[in-house]
């Protein structure tokens, strides 16, 4: 693959079928199928891959049961249509991501036996829904079951629980793999390359995308026939570079989830809480060893800053304890994360937990821009399928078919769920690193243990006990990561492990990328510093001590 400075002094040259405008799930996806189908695309993304709302999911592969819930009161046909999709594409995640992905099976604790009854008859339509799709059906567990289960669930009144099974993956690996396979595909892609402006032809379609690279500020102009906006929760910025006044058609919704120790709830099954007092459901979820718990629903503006608040992590945890024996404190919270989702707004001021989470696809009648918006990350395929369709009818093309429902990521074919002990054996690692490395890369591992086995030092943790391996940082290095946070949060995954261990980690992380990208000496004090400032921040706003171990 072809380095980020090597397509940057290229991409101002040369002219594409497709422009893709933003570089998360559904830009991701539509690149993918748009260049698998012949069409010589381009993605640029503004901040890094994954950077925003599409690494800041509940990391669960779903159709949604609390939006059945609301098709069935409301007899809403938009958010029927959101599960039934959902639930048709939750199977091709899963085989098309298998390093990346699993499924999971959910409890719903239940005290008393008329909710039994109405979860039970809920989740038989959710499996009816699912048909041939589904991955095992919903079904009654015991009182004791449920307790061996999770064992810390409290006690008194329990009658048992309700199990379901969903799938869970790694939102950013996930992300980073469709970008990866673009690529591979013969596809163009940068990160940090923002859009600024556009070129129109004399008839008033677009004909060519003003960007600037965010790192250099040096400016290019992208030509393409066709371009696709798929920027979530900046959709309506773009749409108004396009069409200047145009109507505004999103609203954003924040949404906030906290990391706990695993022993809070040590159980291999995620619980869902039906109910919170604000009338949502709450999960807790085993992930990449820890409790992952969320999520918050408030309304945002575009310019709102996106840090969990101690306020929600107090909520978070006050749904939290009300099933468990022994209640959870704010000082057990390791780590959180808060994105927006982007919901199209279909006219109305009611809540935002009220719109619905489909999509909708436009095509600009004037400037010709299509935009994907809305949806969810388990119905990305789909929506990039009917994104590219339109491209195609757009530029008077016949539409073929989608080439990505049976496509597997990369590092996905030879995978299996004990892969990582043929990296054991022939790298002679631990099994710590080795389960890691292939959650991480499937059967691309061996990349990274090449560049450890070149440089011993390399081999190392990042952090003393921890799985991730320095080798780690330079393969981020060649996938485009270019700031500290781009390897700790998304080609890693280390800061939302622990926030205090990603603030450890850091020096070696600058050190390792400045190497790689040729920073001072000087940059790369900066950097570390500017990024244990962010994770300061993070621990301040949540209601958290800073733990800064040393002046940096």
């Amino acid at each position: 693959m072809r380095s980020r400075d090597e397509m940057l002094r290229t991409v101002g040259d040369e002219s594409f079928d497709v422009c893709v405008i933003g570089g998360g799930a559904t830009g991701a996806a539509c690149a993918l199928d748009a260049q698998l189908r012949g069409l010589k695309t381009v993605l640029v993304e503004a901040g890094d891959f994954a950077g925003a709302t599409s690494s800041k999911s509940t990391k669960i592969i779903h159709g949604g049961v609390r939006y059945l819930e609301e098709a069935v009161k409301d007899l809403d046909a938009a958010e029927y249509h959101v599960v039934n999709r959902a639930l048709h594409e939750r199977i091709l995640m899963l085989k098309n991501g298998p390093y990346l992905s699993r499924t999971l099976e959910f409890l719903i604790p239940c005290f008393h036996w008329l909710d039994a009854g109405y979860y039970d008859v809920g989740l038989k339509l959710y499996d009816w829904i699912a048909g041939d799709t589904g991955i095992f059906p919903s079904h009654f567990l015991s009182r004791q079951e449920t307790l061996r289960r999770m064992p810390t669930l409290k006690n008194a009144g329990l009658v048992g629980s309700i199990a379901y099974a969903d799938g869970q993956f790694n939102d950013a690996g996930y992300n980073l793999a469709l970008v990866k396979g673009f690529l591979e595909s013969g596809g163009t892609a940068s990160n940090y390359l923002r859009v600024t402006g556009f070129q129109k032809a004399v008839t008033g379609t677009l004909a060519a995308a003003e960007v600037e690279d965010q790192l250099s500020r040096q400016t290019f102009v992208i030509r393409a026939r066709a371009f696709v906006n798929s920027t979530g929760p900046l959709a309506d910025t773009v749409r108004d570079l396009a069409t200047p006044g145009i109507h505004r058609r999103m609203r954003l919704s924040k949404g906030s989830h906290i990391l706990l120790p695993l022993d809070v709830l040590p159980s291999e099954d995620a619980m869902l809480i039906p109910k919170t007092e604000d009338g949502r459901v709450l999960f807790a979820i085993p992930w990449m060893g820890r409790l992952l718990v969320g999520t918050t629903e408030q309304e945002v503006g575009l310019d709102d800053e996106l840090c969990v608040t101690k306020q929600e992590v107090d909520f978070i945890l006050r749904q939290l304890n009300q099933y468990l024996e022994k209640p959870v404190a704010r000082s057990q919270v390791v780590s959180g994360f808060a994105g927006a989702r982007p919901l199209v707004s279909r006219g109305g001021s009611g809540d935002t937990k009220k719109l619905s989470r489909d999509d909708e696809l436009e095509t600009d009648p004037r400037s010709g821009l299509i935009s994907i918006m809305g949806g969810k990350w388990t119905t990305h395929r789909a929506m990039a399928e009917d994104t590219v369709d339109a491209v195609q009818r757009y530029l008077g093309l016949a539409v073929t078919p989608s080439l990505t429902r049976n496509r597997p990521l990369t590092g996905s074919n030879g995978f299996t769920p004990v892969y990582w002990m043929s990296l054991v054996r022939d790298y002679r690692i631990s099994e710590q690193t080795a389960q890691h490395l292939a959650g991480r890369f499937g059967t691309n591992a061996p990349k990274v243990l090449d560049i450890a086995e070149k440089d011993a030092d390399l081999a190392k943790p990042i952090v003393d006990g921890l799985a991730p391996i320095r080798a780690e940082i330079v393969q981020g290095a060649s996938d485009m990561a270019v700031t500290i946070e781009d390897v700790l949060s998304r080609r890693i995954g280390l800061e939302f492990f622990s926030w205090r261990s990603s603030i450890e980690a850091a020096p070696v992380v600058g050190s390792i990328l400045g190497k790689q990208l040729g920073w001072s000496a000087e940059h790369t004090r900066f950097a570390v510093g500017q990024y244990v400032d962010r994770i300061d921040s993070y621990l301040r706003v949540a209601g958290l001590a800073p733990d800064r171990a040393r002046d940096y």
